[in-house]
Order: structure tokens, then sequence, then C-alpha cells
């Protein structure tokens, strides 16, 4: 059975597109995307989805079979919670292309034709899917030593995934409770509560908390999921109450950890900082961090 690349969370779930972000998630064995998002792409509409809205219309009324690809699946919305989104997998989004107006058309098919090869190759060697995401996070302007904690912090993250799943915790809420576990006991705030203090709930793509974390915040995290990890193969946890407790102390080692580096800088390691700016502005943003007065 095919399996998504290894990178899991961000770098999977999100496409670019001449650097504009596209939802998308792995459905019966392929890709699906945000139907809404590429609309977005073609028409640059200020309201893709109401764009898409009448465009369904149209299209059921014709009876058009490009809508019978669609399907209702979660994404990750701009309000940081998972969403039923309409989505097509690569066939659905050719044909719905058809119907869109667009000068960006043929060059958004060969972008999606490319992706599609691009992910055969990833399943089949998933050290091709690291390479693609450092060189997308170094087209981003993202420096160099924070890209290698990014695609450690990735490693470590579906290593622990993998391990939730084979002791019995379903994906979606039970992950997400159990990631909220270890950042709250970690760094004092929950993943949405930390998004809100770098002021991504502001923005509607690109708002992934990781890719905006520190150094020190990704290293922390990295602790505390490891941390995780490995007390749950200790402790042999099964099923979603078992690894809820593993997560609280797995967070709890990285959260002591944390807090014993604060008292010795007087600095917390959650910061407001991010990295919306333009790339060019990057560095200087990073070397300028904005600490909040407590964690």
């Amino acid at each position: 059975m095919a399996k998504p690349p290894k990178t899991t969370e961000s770098a999977n779930h999100i496409a670019v597109f001449q650097e504009t972000n596209i939802r998308r998630i792995w459905h019966n064995e392929e890709w699906w995307f945000s139907v809404v998002d590429v609309c977005a792409v073609l028409t640059e509409s200020p309201d893709a989805g109401a764009y898409w809205r009448k465009l369904k219309q149209r299209l059921n009324a014709e009876g058009s079979q490009p809508v019978t690809f669609c399907h209702g699946l979660k994404l990750l919305a701009s309000d940081g919670k998972q969403r039923e989104t309409d989505c097509a997998n690569t066939e659905g989004l050719f044909r719905i292309i058809q119907s869109i107006p667009s000068p960006k058309a043929e060059p958004f098919k060969r972008w999606l034709a490319q992706v599609g090869y691009e992910r055969v190759k990833e399943i089949e060697n998933p050290e091709l899917a690291s390479a693609r995401a450092r060189e997308l996070y170094q087209a981003k302007g993202y420096p160099q030593a924070w890209i290698e904690k990014r695609l450690r912090s990735i490693s470590v993250r579906g290593e622990l995934t993998d391990e939730w799943k084979a002791r019995g915790v379903a994906e979606g809420k039970e992950y997400s409770v159990l990631t909220a576990e270890i950042a709250k006991a970690t760094f004092g705030v929950t993943p949405s509560e930390h998004s809100q203090l770098k002021s991504l709930d502001q923005v509607k793509t690109g708002n992934n908390l990781r890719d905006h974390m520190t150094d020190l915040e990704l290293i922390f995290t990295m602790l505390g999921e490891a941390s995780t990890t490995e007390i749950a193969r200790r402790a042999d946890a099964q099923g979603f109450a078992e690894n809820r407790t593993s997560a609280k102390q797995g967070g709890k080692i990285a959260g002591n950890a944390c807090k014993a580096l604060e008292a010795k800088t007087g600095k917390s390691v959650v910061s407001k900082s991010n990295y919306l700016a333009t790339p060019s502005s990057l560095g200087c943003q990073a070397r300028n961090l904005t600490w909040p007065a407590n964690r």
C-alpha cells in the first residue's frame, strides 16, 4: 500500500505554487487538494470560497461530471481547526481547471503534474522528500542552521506519530490533544495559544506554527516529543489514555529543561518572533527576537 512521504505535518500537507500555499491531504492512497485554494491561485479572487460555490452551482446545474470528483475532507483552516473542505485528486482538479478562465491554468496544470510525479518518487525514496523540503525552506530564505533543526524536528515528529498509530491512538483529534499536552507541559501554552502569540492566526496560509518557531522553540519541541516517544515505548502505553499520560510526562521533561534555561538567561523561550516577513528580512528578524514578559 502506498504511503505519503515521511515528511509529515506541514511538509506533507502544504504544496506551494508560485509562492502560494495549497492545502492537501493523503486520502485513498493519493493526494487530494483543496479546491478553494486552487480557485484562489487561478482567479486571485478576494473570496475564493464564494467563487467556488458559484462555480460548483453552475457545474451542478450543467450536470458536469467534475463535481462528482470532489470529497469533503478535513483540512487545517485559518483558525487552526480541522474543517471539512471540498478536495479533488489530480484528475478531478484537471477537469475543474478547464472551467476556470485563467492565464495561470496551463502553468498550474504543469505544476500539478510535476507535484504528482515528485510524490511518486518520494514514496519510493523518502530521502528525496527531505531534500525537497530543504530546497523549499532555502527558497523562502530561512537560515541554514534553522533548516537543519526543522528537518530534524519533522523526523522526530514522524517517529512519534508512527508510535501513536502503532499504539492505538486515532489520527486527528486524539493526535491534536496529545500534541497539545506535550506543548502545554513544555512551554506553558497550547499550540493554538502559541500561534496567537506569534500572530499566526491573522494570516490565511503559511501559518504552520513550527515553520515560525525559533531555534530554541524547535529544540525544546523535539525534546518533548522524543521524550514522549521513549516513555511510551518503555511503558508500553496502549490507547489514548495511557499515551496521554506519556505525553504529559515527556512534555514535563522538556518543560523542566526549558525553565532551567530561562532561569539562567532571564529570557522566555516562547517567542513572538515569526517568519511572516519578506525573505530578505528573515535574518534580521531572527536576530531581533521579541520576548514576552512570561511563558
